[in-house]
């Protein structure tokens, strides 16, 4: 396949919709050879959190001098970007090579079809392994225990914050759903790093690793977080004391740093230097996570969707924006706490336009628009993402800023308009062709 047709295969996947269960993955896996199974991973599952903190670990270990590879979910500038080497998105042409192999493969897997996660996996896989990563950060799909990702060998588990998310599949309460992504390690696993929990999740974490035996670190007790000179804050492991630079916290939320810090820390068996902090920290592309596009107005992309990824987006939006309150672009899916949600940005945001994403999962405008006035934000619902956006765009003028939140199918589908220029895939911080150099690609055309 071409790259052109490789992303076509993917997309039409869609139609499978979700399957838990390893049995086609582990198929793929024999067919393609175990491209990553022998190579050392960081599994970083949680409910919020999970892509900042993927790539920030991968960033600190390539800035360590380790060749990292990193898979994340989902994306918002195009399928390439859920996967990177060395801080690179992944070439069309190792792309379309990796989708050929896990196209070939899927004959052996039983009943002949897979998912659309499963294919993006299981490509992920095949193309870092072919590039030679010395060391893979992978993001849980949903839950971990039976997720697709649940197929490599990670001597480190990151588990970010678990709130109350796809109870449905996971569990009612947290320490079930901790229980389900913690399933991507075996009992008595002691390579664990436990993100900072909110205070009504810390209970049922605590007793789903304790049901497990496993032990680790925890942010907040081996990890601890603690303001330093001049607005710099000090990150305190067992390894010892880094300083981040003042102008950090902004861009990389306290609890999501200090827990990817930890892992990486733990697979380096050391501890990070300061200078590779910074550089790893310089070099971390997360679109529509907290992500500032400057204007005029200023816009901001965080694809907040459940109660507690809205929380930590209120707080952080007066450390980005000052005293301005945004005028908002909101849209959700159905399945979503979305009263807890709005509960959360309401209080932030001086107006906003509902609409409704490109997902069949996508809740109309309309109950969205009433329930903000119901908070008593004016609010408005209009057809189509991008007729909203513009009007946000006038009604915030020059001086303010726009707040795109509330789902990534969202930030996706107005990635070209919000983003202009910048929502391309092309390797940064740094010149172009290290797209070549990092991904060696005159190997991937042979």
């Amino acid at each position: 396949m071409d790259p052109v047709a490789a992303e076509r295969w993917i997309a039409g996947l869609d139609r499978m919709g979700m399957r838990f269960g390893l049995e086609r993955m582990e198929a793929l896996m024999d067919a393609l050879g175990d491209p990553c199974r022998a190579r050392p991973a960081v599994h970083v599952v949680g409910t919020n959190g999970k892509t900042s903190v993927t790539r920030t670990v991968a960033a600190l270990l390539t800035a360590s001098g380790v060749r990292a590879g990193a898979y994340t979910s989902p994306h918002v500038l195009g399928w390439r970007e859920r996967v990177a080497l060395d801080g690179v998105p992944i070439p069309p042409v190792p792309f379309a090579a990796a989708a050929t192999r896990v196209h070939s493969a899927v004959a052996s897997v039983p009943g002949g079809a897979i998912t659309q996660f499963e294919a993006l996996t299981a490509l992920a896989l095949d193309a870092l392994g072919a590039a030679g990563a010395e060391v893979i950060v992978v993001e849980a799909g949903l839950g971990g225990r039976l997720d697709a990702t649940n197929v490599i060998h990670a001597p480190v588990v990151a588990l970010s914050s678990v709130d109350l998310d796809h109870t449905e599949l996971l569990g009612e309460d947290v320490a079930s759903i901790a229980g389900e992504k913690l399933g991507v390690a075996p009992p008595g696993f002691t390579g664990l790093v436990v993100g900072e929990q909110a205070e009504g999740s810390r209970r049922g974490v605590r007793a789903a690793v304790d049901a497990r035996c496993m032990a680790g670190w925890w942010v907040g007790e081996d990890i601890v977080v603690e303001p330093g000179i001049g607005g710099a804050m000090i990150i305190r492991t067992p390894n010892g004391p880094l300083r981040v630079d003042a102008g950090m916290p902004a861009l990389f939320p306290r609890a999501n740093l200090a827990l990817a810090v930890g892992a990486a820390e733990r697979m380096l068996g050391r501890g990070l230097d300061e200078d590779a902090l910074a550089l790893g920290l310089a070099g971390i592309a997360n679109p529509g996570r907290l992500q500032v596009v400057p204007g005029p107005p200023v816009v901001v992309l965080d694809g907040a969707h459940n109660p507690a990824g809205a929380r930590a987006l209120a707080e952080a939006l007066p450390v980005i924006l000052g005293s301005i309150r945004p005028v908002a672009v909101l849209g959700m899916m159905a399945d979503k706490d979305v009263d807890g949600i709005l509960d959360a940005l309401a209080p932030c945001i001086r107006s906003a336009y509902t609409t409704r994403a490109s997902s069949g999962r996508a809740l109309r405008p309309e109950p969205i628009a009433q329930m903000l006035r119901d908070r008593g934000v004016d609010a408005v619902a209009i057809a189509g993402p991008v007729r909203a956006f513009e009007q946000a765009q006038a009604d915030a003028g020059p001086a303010g800023a726009v707040l795109v939140a509330g789902s990534l199918h969202l930030l996706s589908d107005l990635a070209a308009v919000a983003l202009g220029t910048s929502g391309t895939l092309a390797a940064a911080p740094g010149p172009h062709d290290r797209m070549a150099t990092v991904w060696r690609l005159d190997d991937f055309r042979k």
